[in-house]
């Protein structure tokens, strides 16, 4: 089953605009460099909070991946652009839709 990483985080509003440069790049580099990253998608809340819901083929990769933390450019601009971070869960998607 594919596992599901959620973080949130805060974004200062200064740094909005290098965060969303700064994501494809991120995401060139999981793909380049993460075994079993599957895709993500980035959700704007309210409060200058931002959700990051990233899918993982195995708990195992989601892990190793962890364990690089920001050890590409793209990776590392990204997280530089975060403020602090909110919360951070591992999950199982229950069901995959179309």
């Amino acid at each position: 089953m594919t596992t599901v990483e959620l973080t949130r985080f805060r974004v200062l509003p200064e740094k909005t605009a290098e965060l969303l440069a700064a994501r494809a790049d991120m995401l060139a580099d999981f793909t380049s460099d993460r075994a079993g990253f599957l895709g993500a998608r980035l959700v704007q809340l309210p409060d200058n909070e931002w959700l990051d819901i990233v899918e993982w083929a195995s708990p195992e990769d989601f892990a190793a991946s962890r364990d690089k933390g920001g050890n590409l450019p793209g990776i590392a601009r990204f997280f530089a652009a975060i403020d602090s971070l909110v919360t951070a869960e591992e999950g199982t998607l229950a069901v995959d839709e179309p």
